[in-house]
């Protein structure tokens, strides 16, 4: 295998059942730029729960087989990853700047220096900022200004959006990838990465919501006038569904997981009242079968329920009817037949799932599913954060003294949400 060119990102997805990696090359350039699949591994996981460290050895083990198998799908080597993280442990909250511009013009340093007071607040000692997303900035205050470089003004002011993660959590996560053997060039939020992925310009700029249906905790995320709004995790999940059929069916979990995608429905009046499957059974219970509907009546009820915490996730925030572009679906639980329906039915607005493509290319359909949203949002990710370096890879090194320069201004340059 070659070394990794400095136009190559991987993306590596650490979720509760399975662990994904993708590896990609830069297209285009910063106006239009995109990623050309070349490799894609998966391993199944159970090291992580709800985004947290529970087993750093299964944890390894899977990114080192799911590195791998990218790696010779792509027939290159990578030393740097863009590892996605989400859960309960994630917190957003907005913030307010305000500086004097010091020149004729507002120029890049004035925004470094006013996303920086914005974003200079104390988190406590076991949080740390993982992003600092500017929302609105106002010249001599005169709000709704998008991009303030080479305006005029003497008093320039930012609404920013820090997203803070529990420091243990991501030094585990972090010690984990390195185990393996590989440098993560960013942690980045989820639903940041898979709104790539999976949302239209328009659809952020009217107003959206991506609610990521996992294994282990469901995510919502708000996005509105061209900005990420608002991010939340919920702890009900896919997991609950799998142990409701558990219990109502009296299977076993690996059956219950079976049952659950060969013949489950997330609303139950699409399922015929004559459909009928056979159940696993033990010597002791003797031939069973059971009615699809019974199946889907459970699922139904636990998916209503957890669509419901996330219409409550929404109105808490203040977006419930702020969301003309309805709600887009991703995640495993994306894939169940009759969830869009359901959803509907819940949110009382549009729904879809979210499926990858926009500006993926080469092996873009091992992507092209709602569970593949945030890895290909990843490496989606890394192709913009390459793109606006010039052209240097992830895992280039650059003097200490530049580096000092140009972090401030790149990192407000690069959070673009």
């Amino acid at each position: 295998m070659s070394a990794q060119p400095q136009r190559i990102v991987a993306g590596l997805d650490l979720g509760s059942t399975k662990i994904v990696a993708v590896i990609a090359e830069v297209t285009g350039d910063v106006r239009e730029v995109g990623a050309r699949i070349l490799g894609l591994g998966v391993e199944r996981s159970g090291g992580i729960r709800r985004g947290v460290v529970r087993d750093i050895e299964e944890t390894t083990r899977a990114i080192d087989k799911a590195m791998k198998s990218a790696q010779r799908m792509a027939g290159v080597e990578v030393g740097s990853v863009y590892c996605g993280i989400a859960g309960e442990h994630m917190a957003g909250r907005s913030s307010h700047g305000m500086v004097s511009v010091t020149g004729d013009e507002i120029r890049t340093s004035d925004v470094a220096r006013v996303n920086d007071m914005a974003s200079n607040v104390s988190f406590g000692r076991d949080h740390e900022l993982l992003h600092a997303i500017p929302q609105d900035y106002l010249i001599d205050q005169q709000a709704g200004v998008n991009e303030p470089i080479g305006m005029s003004g003497s008093r320039l002011e930012a609404e920013v959006y820090l997203v803070t993660v529990l420091s243990s959590v991501l030094q585990n996560l972090r010690k984990c990838v390195e185990r393996a053997g590989y440098h993560v060039a960013e942690f980045v939020l989820e639903p940041l990465a898979a709104s790539l992925a999976v949302l239209t310009a328009d659809e952020i700029e009217l107003g959206c919501a991506i609610v990521e249906l996992g294994g282990g905790s469901t995510n919502v995320s708000i996005f509105h006038n061209g900005k990420i709004r608002h991010t939340g995790s919920l702890l009900c999940a896919g997991g609950h569904v799998t142990g409701d059929i558990v219990h109502g069916l009296q299977v076993t979990q690996l059956d219950a997981e079976r049952l659950k995608e060969r013949y489950g429905a997330g609303f139950e009046p699409l399922v015929p009242e004559s459909d009928a499957f056979d159940l696993p059974s033990t010597p002791g219970q003797g031939p069973r079968n059971a009615q699809r509907r019974v199946l889907a009546h459970i699922m139904h009820m636990r998916l209503q329920e957890v669509l419901e915490y996330a219409l409550d996730e929404m109105t808490r925030a203040g977006y419930h009817d702020r969301l003309p572009a309805g709600v887009v679906l991703t995640g495993g639980g994306a894939l169940t037949p009759g969830i869009v329906e359901l959803a509907r039915e819940v949110f009382a607005m549009p729904a879809r799932c979210g499926v990858p493509g926009q500006r993926l290319r080469g092996l873009a359909d091992s992507v092209e599913s709602p569970r593949m949203a945030v890895p290909a949002g990843l490496v989606l990710y890394g192709a913009r954060q390459v793109a606006m370096t010039s052209g240097f890879g992830a895992s280039s090194r650059k003097s200490p003294a530049v580096e000092k320069v140009l972090a401030p201004v790149k990192r407000w340059l690069q959070d673009f949400f």
